[in-house]
């Protein structure tokens, strides 16, 4: 089973020539699912190897614009390459309270009227999230119009137990959110595949007389079953051991996390995508609008034992490497810096178009 993330923005605050605004894919056997949408990022799209159409969810991060003025006009394009005699899946779209009125005003002032379903899953907030003057309370804005295309969605409250929110959870995967501290309430969001059954072992099955056919199935779904002879057979007999599931975790744009949510979900992750906007020099200014540096992020890192990390949302005054000009930064330094943090462990930066392979892991 393939798994992949595909950033398409990886600068802060707006897109540039050399970096879009905040945007990633993941993708996983078919499924498409977009993580935040900067302005600018239908073009990025275009620009890539993906396809818009193929999004099936979108999680936004937090309500600053670099993250989701986008979203109005992606859900348009997508439209455009809808038929209106072909039914399409409702696109799951989840994100933090005021999402939901963003997206019906838009569209409705605009008398944009999309060809596919849509349903808005809004995460309520708490106001350890934000400053305390910066926190709004955005239940008012609920409101009783509904276009003709939008799907009731749910009101996710934080689970208290778990500190965390209970999005997705099918055959293949859990997906949850956790909070994050910024100048707004922001979340991050985990994507773990569950562990797959392992092979069966057909010599076994031979060696037992068994002839491929609907008894395999069985077992490797998990049933035990009775052969004509008697001899019972358990799926621990004849399956290797399961295989474990793959772990990405999102940060939006934070200086820290809520509790122990997040910690708890990232550990051990495979992959963690945290932000790094300024510089360790910078520590204070960033500290000051809710961002982090490549230290933090690292330390951050370490703490869950992460497995890689990788850096993005620089600002837009790191360029990449070939692209440095008089009164640039070049961004390696970003990397170093994150680098000497985790005592020489390697650091991915981020660049717009970089995908990176998630490998299927090893049965223990």
């Amino acid at each position: 089973m393939s798994m992949d993330i595909t950033f398409l923005g990886t600068g802060s605050a707006y897109p540039s020539p050399t970096r879009g605004a905040s945007a990633l894919v993941v993708r996983s056997e078919g499924e498409c699912w977009l993580f935040d949408c900067g302005e600018g990022t239908q073009t990025q799209f275009m620009k890539s190897h993906l396809k818009a159409g193929r999004i099936t969810k979108i999680f936004i991060t937090h309500l600053h614009g670099d993250h989701f003025f986008g979203l109005p006009g992606l859900l348009c394009t997508i439209s455009l390459q809808c038929s209106s005699t072909t039914s399409k899946q409702p696109v799951d779209i989840y994100g933090p309270l005021g999402l939901r009125n963003f997206i019906w005003r838009a569209l409705e002032l605009s008398h944009s009227q999309l060809l596919f379903p849509y349903v808005v899953h809004e995460l309520v907030p708490t106001p350890d999230q934000c400053p305390a003057e910066e926190f709004k309370e955005l239940s008012y804005i609920d409101r009783d119009e509904v276009s003709s295309k939008e799907v009731q969605g749910r009101t996710l409250q934080l689970d208290p137990v778990e500190n965390s929110y209970m999005l997705v959870n099918n055959q293949q995967f859990v997906m949850k959110a956790f909070r994050l501290f910024h100048c707004i309430p922001s979340f991050g969001f985990l994507v773990e595949e569950k562990q797959r059954t392992g092979k069966l072992n057909a010599q076994k099955l031979k060696d037992l007389g068994v002839q491929p056919g609907p008894i395999y199935g069985k077992l490797k779904n998990g049933v035990t079953v009775v052969l004509e002879n008697g001899v019972t057979i358990s799926p621990s007999d004849v399956l290797d051991e399961p295989i474990p599931g793959r772990k990405i975790c999102i940060l939006g744009d934070c200086s820290g996390v809520v509790g122990d949510g997040a910690m708890k979900l990232c550990y051990e992750a495979d992959l963690l995508v945290h932000e790094a906007t300024l510089d360790d020099t910078q520590v204070d200014k960033a500290k000051e609008h809710g961002h982090s540096t490549p230290k933090m992020a690292a330390e951050f890192a370490k703490l869950c034992k992460v497995k890689k990390l990788v850096l993005t949302h620089f600002s837009q005054r790191y360029k990449p490497a070939g692209q440095v000009g008089e009164g640039d930064i070049d961004v390696t330094e970003l990397k170093r810096q994150a680098e000497s943090a985790l005592n020489g462990q390697g650091v991915i930066l981020a660049e717009d178009f970089l995908t990176i392979e998630i490998p299927v892991k090893k049965q223990k």
